[in-house]
């Protein structure tokens, strides 16, 4: 019987062919192995040699080798056959090889003792050990399953474990093995004092994120998603925490949190393109931490021809600098809407609070927009008290995902009472929807929904911003920038009667989109795209069609597309191009 134990070890490495040097003195073929027999054998012998030494070296020990790699594999008979040719150069090496019977498990004895016993995520390892009765002996899912359950044991607190038995006792003769492993816990610590420097931010912001209480288990879990968060907030370049193992007593372990801080200041500049709002370049200020009690602050100014805004916004966490944010904000921005030109001053508190993947928020804003389009005019105050909800889900790349899905709903109401132009209840809805659709397709459908609620006589005085317009990159590809909405009458100052598109009290589009990845980087679309922006009572759906080309990045797919409306005779091709993710 030969007996397998302690520290010896095979190792299972998968590694492509036989590494040949340009000046190698000996190539091998191997012949009578199957594809994994073949991959252990190739890495167990190694590259080919490049010296007479180490050629000679080769050929002694390459018996031994290929015997050593089949035995990792559970052949212990295998029958292996060498012959060298040495009147070609490089010397040929052919290795014929008859693997044999496989040794097979036939005692399985593994056992947790202690207090791991009876931890789920112990049951769970032992329920599928990765090695079962009968199977072929692996010396890699033996040594496997020996370091899951010491890794385990080290994530779980149990840092007294040992291993009382482990051994692999093997009988060629009857092709049969004997398995042992018995894995002693000891008792599960308990987390102890969290220590950490308190200059950076203050004691109780830090609890406010703290995933775990002293007393508590131990668990590496708890501690990753606390560095995790910490690193999420912005306000440290680095967040290390590690189990100070060696001061350990009382069955508790004290763990130490190191932080460090951010850049107190950061500025981004950027330059970018979209068909809709032409060439823009922008400029951000960022304080991710203003104080110790984590406020932060961003200001970003953003040019464009037909969209120039500046935005201050100053955030105070509350319950949870990640979860419960209160926001102070003002903005300045012009923009086009339809023929309509808007000058926009906003002032906004907000209040933002997140469960698992919901977001929701309160806010109230107080917004003064005025606006000219020709001899059409308007300057009104609003105060707008309201909600948003959000919801996101995703498989795969946050950017490019495989499977999603992305809800957004929001709500708005105001009155005279209130100090506003108009009495108005606004709701506005979108949803994006993303399946696969066979192997390398996918099918993308978006859908939005608007309405703006009016008090009877006030239609002229809703604001651009809070009216509804359709067409352009991100809506209707088939139609120009924000060219759909109610259409006016309106004479200009020469006389000249023009139809003016001045927004509309109702929204509803929708949109299906095929992708398809002939290339890892690279995706061609097709997608329908139809609906209306109108005012109540006067809904016409329009169409429009076309086609695209994809490249992914790692901030987003740059999508070229062209489309066209299917609801006009002769119409014009339009040409977008956009960057970024689906939601």
């Amino acid at each position: 019987m030969l007996r397998v134990s302690g520290l010896w070890v095979f190792v299972c490495c998968l590694l492509p062919g036989p590494l040949l040097a340009a000046d190698a003195l000996l190539e091998y073929r191997l012949d009578g192995l199957d594809k994994a027999q073949r991959a252990n054998v190739e890495a167990w012998l190694g590259a080919a040699p490049e010296s007479e030494a180490a050629r000679s070296n080769f050929l002694s020990s390459a018996r031994e080798r290929v015997a050593d790699s089949l035995k990792a594999l559970g052949y212990y008979r295998a029958d292996i056959d060498l012959s060298v040719d040495r009147s070609r150069s490089p010397w040929q090496l052919l290795v014929s090889v008859t693997p044999g019977p496989p040794v097979t498990i036939a005692e399985l004895d593994i056992a947790v003792t202690g207090a791991a016993q009876s931890d789920p995520a112990f049951q769970r390892l032992l329920a599928s050990p990765g090695v079962a009765l009968g199977d072929i002996l692996h010396h890699g899912q033996y040594e496997s399953l020996r370091n899951a359950l010491l890794q385990l044991g080290q994530r779980r607190g149990y840092f007294d474990a040992r291993l009382l038995q482990r051994s692999v006792e093997v009988e060629p003769a009857a092709n049969t093995a004997r398995v042992h492993l018995h894995y002693a816990s000891g008792d599960r610590y308990q987390v102890g004092e969290l220590r950490y420097a308190e200059d950076i931010v203050s004691p109780t912001l830090l609890e406010s994120l703290r995933s775990f209480s002293s007393g508590e288990p131990y668990d590496v879990a708890r501690l990753q998603t606390l560095q995790a968060e910490l690193q999420r907030t912005g306000y440290f370049s680095g967040v290390t925490l590690r189990p100070l193992l060696e001061e350990r007593e009382a069955g508790r372990v004290p763990v130490r949190l190191e932080l460090y801080p951010a850049k107190r200041h950061t500025i981004e500049l950027g330059i970018g393109f979209s068909t809709d709002t032409e060439e823009r370049v922008s400029a951000t200020w960022k304080t991710p931490r203003v104080n110790r009690f984590g406020h932060s602050q961003e200001t970003r100014f953003e040019y464009s021809r037909i969209n120039p805004s500046g935005q201050f916004i100053y955030n105070i966490p509350l319950t949870h600098p990640l979860d419960d944010v209160l926001q102070l904000s003002l903005r300045v921005e012009q923009n086009e809407y339809g023929d309509l030109d808007s000058n926009q001053n906003e002032a906004q508190v907000r209040r933002e609070r997140r469960y698992g993947n919901w977001v929701l928020s309160y806010h109230l804003r107080l917004l003064n927009e005025r606006w000219d389009a020709a001899t059409v005019t308007g300057d009104e105050d609003y105060v707008l008290p309201g909600f948003t909800l959000s919801h996101k889900t995703r498989q795969g790349s946050p950017v490019n995902p495989d499977r999603g899905f992305s809800q957004f709903y929001e709500v708005e109401a105001t009155s005279s009472q209130l100090g506003s132009s108009i009495d108005m209840t606004r709701l506005y809805a979108n949803w994006v929807y993303v399946m696969p659709l066979g192997e390398r397709g996918r099918v993308v459908s978006r859908a939005e929904a608007g309405a703006a609620l009016i008090g009877e006589g006030q239609r002229d005085d809703l604001a651009p911003s809070l009216s509804f317009f359709a067409g352009g990159s991100q809506s209707l590809r088939g139609y120009g920038y924000q060219s759909i909405g109610n259409t006016v009458p309106v004479t200009l100052r020469n006389g000249e009667a023009v139809d003016y598109v001045l927004g509309a009290d109702r929204l509803a589009l929708a949109s299906v989109e095929y992708q398809y990845r002939f290339l890892p980087e690279w995706r061609a679309a097709v997608f329908v795209d139809g609906g209306d922006a109108f005012d109540e009572g006067e809904f016409e759906a329009v169409v429009g069609a076309g086609f695209g080309l994809h490249y992914l990045t790692p901030v987003g797919a740059v999508k070229v597309e062209i489309a066209n409306s299917v609801s006009e005779d002769n119409p014009d091709w339009r040409f977008h191009i956009n960057i970024g993710a689906e939601f």
